[in-house]
């Protein structure tokens, strides 16, 4: 195949972290379709930093992240049918028809080269089944795969990336599994799947996925295994440039660096040239909270151990369940390569995650949670209206796909697409 710009059409796309990677790698996005509003206008957000980009026009793009401009008037500077490629519509039977009708229109009757795109994982996750009484069995997202399947049939892509959580192998002993593949390959498609690792992928976070990676017979393509990526470098890393903040500190629009960073915050993309710090926020935590979180800290610098929630002095154990997620405070260990893996639920309770460093005393910010994640930090995460909305930022986060590993695909797809 020849060496133009390969197109794809982003399904379920949330905040954009997988079309990062392919944005990065030089593919022109048809479209994104994703149904939550926040996501969509983190979406449209990023469009309009490429595009200002493109056009020697960044200017007006860190105008935004100085909070010198409002989102609308960002806006106001891309042409709607640039910011129209993102279509706020849940995918399904319901909405199919009018999501193929502006597909159509954005593809403009060219070939479509590439699907990415992964459903919501809560159904397939081993958390999300362990805390359901018919394990997610009657999850009706168990069967996003059927739409997706759709969107392989209508468009005929040259190939596609299917990405989830590694529970998709066993989630309903592995059916679910067995019945995509097989709908994938009875579409034409050859299939292969991997699992990969995001701390092999230069993000400092242990992130392990499901990659199925589908190509149209006739290609006939070798596929061969993906190599490691990794840059040296320690979670502490992320935090070292970033001011400290107290639980319930921080500036949305904007803030300045402590410091310059070092080698892998720009070997990893996360500062890049614009010098503009957003989202450095935190959320504020109750007495109580920062009593644990002392507590966690301690014992993790002193003694590398993690708590356990039995092990709370009685007048701090407030939750009933005892027995199941015992370790739900836990440190994001500084001197460590990778972090514990950064997921949805960090929008409700930020337990899981808390700073290592006991003078601050709080669960880690927007942007530090966004770095863990690869996300560079001019990458803004937006709310359903303008302003700060640390859930709806934290829980886009915790859903995305790491840009990082999402370049490391694009770049294996690329090429494969050029043999």
């Amino acid at each position: 195949m020849n060496n133009k710009n390969f197109n794809y059409i982003d399904l379920f796309a949330g905040a954009g972290g997988l079309s990062e990677g392919f944005k990065r790698s030089g593919f022109e996005a048809i479209a994104h379709v994703e149904m939550d509003k926040a996501a969509c206008y983190t979406l449209k957000t990023r469009i309009a930093y490429y595009h200002l980009k493109e056009n020697n026009r960044i200017k007006d793009y860190i105008a935004y992240l100085e909070g010198k401009i409002t989102r609308e008037e960002l806006y106001s500077l891309i042409p709607s049918k640039i910011l129209d490629t993102v279509i706020n519509l849940p995918i399904g039977l319901e909405n199919n028809e009018t999501i193929f009708s502006k597909l159509d229109k954005h593809s403009s009757g060219r070939e479509i080269d590439l699907i990415v795109g992964g459903p919501p994982c809560q159904a397939y996750s081993l958390a999300g089944r362990s805390r359901s009484k018919d394990k997610m069995v009657a999850d009706p997202r168990n069967y996003l795969f059927l739409q997706y399947a759709n969107y392989l049939q209508k468009y005929n892509p040259k190939m596609f990336v299917f990405e989830n959580v590694l529970g998709l192998k066993s989630a309903n002993e592995g059916r679910y599994f067995k019945t995509m593949v097989t709908l994938f390959s009875n579409l034409g498609y050859e299939i292969a799947d991997f699992i990969l690792e995001a701390d092999k992928h230069g993000v400092l976070q242990k992130r392990k996925r499901i990659i199925l990676i589908g190509h149209k017979r006739h290609l006939k393509l070798n596929v061969p295994d993906f190599e490691s990526f990794e840059i040296k470098a320690k979670v502490s890393d992320i935090f070292a440039d970033l001011p400290s903040l107290n639980a319930g500190e921080g500036v949305n629009k904007y803030a300045s660096y402590k410091c310059d960073g070092n080698p892998y915050v720009y070997d990893a993309k996360l500062r890049n040239g614009i010098e503009v710090l957003t989202q450095h926020v935190c959320r504020p935590n109750t007495k109580q909270d920062k009593e644990i979180y002392k507590i966690a800290v301690e014992l993790w610098l002193n003694k590398n151990e993690r708590l356990q929630y039995d092990n709370l002095p009685d007048n701090l154990k407030t939750h009933k369940n005892r027995t199941t997620f015992c370790d739900r405070f836990k440190v994001v260990a500084p001197e460590l390569e990778s972090s514990q893996t950064v997921v949805a639920h960090i929008a409700k309770d930020g337990h899981y995650y808390i700073h290592p460093d006991i003078h601050q005393n709080r669960s880690i910010s927007v942007r530090e949670a966004a770095r863990l994640q690869s996300f560079p930090d001019d990458f803004y995460f937006e709310g359903v209206k303008e302003g700060t909305s640390r859930t709806a930022a934290f829980k886009q986060i915790g859903n995305a796909v790491p840009p990082l590993m999402a370049e490391r695909i694009a770049i294996y797809i690329k090429r494969l697409l050029q043999a």
